[in-house]
């Protein structure tokens, strides 16, 4: 046990107050010196006394501000660290490759029907987005791993801790609903967004899997110290990487065709990415997913992969313990108001 203000602990010797003071108003009666000794009077007189010095004693306590601090309990459970490197850029706001939106029939409409229109293209462009439809996956598969750790980092042209490790449910799902607000920006730099995630790992102890799990329509041209950086943090971290490729229209995927030319590489951001990746010497693996039913699939499938044991540590939250000392004393005062109000007096 903890106090928020220990030293009101010299107050506790007010609690033997009542032992020099008879409880009751003084009666007037005859010398007992010869009655036989009542065992159940003395004993109801000793009690009175110990309620009121318990009642003060509990008060102290109270404005003391007891508490047990936090804590540690190490568990072990099946699972992995995860960090959920989420792309916050414009394009995510954009619909899967292949979507085609029907032009309406009969040519542009007017009037009443244009904005009605325009409102519904515009809901149906939100509710089909990349970002939305990531966002509502990633939520389920959290929810699925209740043992596994979840970090948080969403990303642009910089990238944005928002949650450091926890397991605890409700705030991963709020964590990932809020990246919802507002538009992305225009550019993106995953290679930095990849290091903020590396680093979540550092000073950690090892426990089990660790995963960085990028779901990004993009890709980077990443500059040698960056790259080497981030090739020396992924064997320190013993971090796998998973990224979840959401493919956009037009986009030329993650590698060359047979048509493409040999420096094809050199010229898709992706395909230079994905190559840097491929030369890590961490696991590494790719999902390519056009649509949201692909995106599901890849989830589906890191889910079944990383199921490894673990060993963890949980932190248990401080209590409070003030509201218990109130109770005590509460209970000692309405049992000697009880008392009291029985009194006989002549």
């Amino acid at each position: 046990m903890s106090f928020d203000d220990a030293w009101l602990l010299w107050l506790l010797p007010l609690a033997l107050l009542p032992l020099r003071r008879r409880p009751g108003r003084p009666q007037q009666n005859g010398w007992l010196g010869l009655a036989p000794r009542d065992a159940l009077s003395t004993f109801i007189g000793r009690a009175l006394r110990a309620l009121s010095v318990l009642a003060i004693a509990a008060l102290v306590l109270a404005i003391a501000g007891p508490h047990r601090p936090e804590y540690f309990v190490e568990r072990i459970g099946k699972g992995a660290e995860i960090v959920l490197l989420l792309d916050r850029s414009r394009s995510m706001d954009q619909g899967f490759a292949g979507a085609r939106r029907a032009a309406p029939t009969g040519g542009r409409p007017t009037g009443p029907e244009a904005v009605e229109f325009y409102i519904s293209q515009s809901a149906s462009r939100l509710r089909d987005s990349k970002g939305k439809v990531a966002r509502q996956l990633l939520t389920e598969f959290t929810s699925q791993r209740p043992d596994d750790r979840f970090a948080l980092v969403v990303f642009s042209t910089l990238p944005m801790p928002v949650l450091g490790f926890t397991h605890h449910g409700e705030v991963i799902e709020a964590a990932i609903a809020a990246g919802n607000i507002g538009r992305g920006l225009s550019e993106t730099n995953i290679g930095l967004a990849l290091e903020s995630a590396l680093d979540l790992f550092t000073d950690r102890p090892y426990t089990g899997s660790r995963i960085v799990l990028l779901v990004s329509d993009g890709g980077d041209r990443i500059d040698t110290d960056l790259r080497e950086r981030l090739s020396h943090e992924a064997r320190k971290e013993r971090a796998a990487i998973y990224w979840i490729y959401l493919r956009s229209a037009n986009s030329p995927g993650l590698r060359p065709g047979p048509d493409d030319p040999p420096n094809a590489i050199e010229s898709v951001p992706e395909m230079m990415l994905n190559r840097f990746f491929e030369s890590l010497e961490t696991p590494y693996r790719v999902y390519e997913a056009g649509d949201a039913e692909a995106l599901r699939q890849a989830i589906a499938d890191v889910n079944r992969l990383e199921n490894l044991p673990m060993l963890y540590q949980e932190l248990m939250p401080r209590r409070d313990l003030e509201p218990w000392c109130h109770a005590i004393a509460l209970a000692c005062v309405l049992l000697l108001l009880a008392a009291q109000a029985l009194e006989l007096r002549r």
